[in-house]
């Protein structure tokens, strides 16, 4: 696995080569955007994963993240400062996959990149278990504990997102993109919100603690499988 890391701190970017390459990934390190731009011209398709600082001295994260996702769909994942942790909301909106906030373990990080990949390298599932609910894809049947739960048309098409998303960060932008209403009309923000709560009274165990689909503050929603 190749991955390419945009890091323009030194001693933060030998650490993580050093650290990706024990792991058994081969490292292309770039410290700046215009040699990051010249990777991602000529050799993004040998490349599996983009690891992209969000501050470089000549650009940003943001302009190489659009770069990459308008050339094919190489995962990438953002490495953030805890100031900018909010504005990574634009990045996930551009399509990036994941993101961690500095300072981080190399543990986390490492298993985030692998989870990523996973999620680009496996095939479609025609039975998805979300902890204690499963979905039946081909059937388009929704049980909780063994027991069908009874969902609208919308309900079932917001939560398959999520399936089909596991362990990924979504937007209430990239949510909204996704889902519309049975007459065809797009869903508004606020629409997205009763949604959701319904979601959660409908399979979660105690809804106002979620187990299952989780809100990450400031940015939109996740669910661990």
């Amino acid at each position: 696995m190749r991955i390419l890391l945009v890091e323009d701190d030194r001693t933060i970017a030998s650490g993580l080569q050093y650290s990706l390459e024990q792991e058994g990934f081969s490292v292309v390190l770039c410290a700046d955007a215009a040699s990051a731009q010249e990777v991602i011209r000529g050799e993004l398709g040998s490349i599996d994963l983009c690891l992209l600082d969000l501050s470089l001295p000549d650009g940003s994260g943001y302009d190489l993240c659009r770069m990459i996702k308008a050339a094919g769909d190489t995962p990438v994942m953002f490495l953030t400062a805890v100031d900018e942790e909010v504005n990574v909301v634009m990045g996930l909106d551009m399509g990036a996959d994941d993101y961690i906030t500095k300072p981080f373990r190399v543990r986390e990080l490492i298993s985030r990149i692998r989870m990523v990949l996973r999620r680009y390298q496996k095939q479609p599932q025609h039975v998805i278990q979300l902890k204690h609910v499963t979905v039946h894809t081909l059937e388009g049947n929704v049980y909780k504990h063994g027991v069908e739960v009874d969902m609208t048309a919308l309900e079932y098409r917001l939560l398959l997102i999520f399936a089909n998303h596991v362990g990924q960060v979504l937007t209430r932008a990239q949510l909204l993109e996704r889902i519309w209403d049975v007459a065809g009309d797009f869903v508004n923000d606020n629409t997205l919100t009763v949604y959701m709560k319904r979601l959660r009274e409908k399979l979660e165990e105690n809804p106002h603690k979620p187990e299952i689909i989780k809100t990450v503050r400031g940015i939109g929603y996740k669910v661990d499988g």
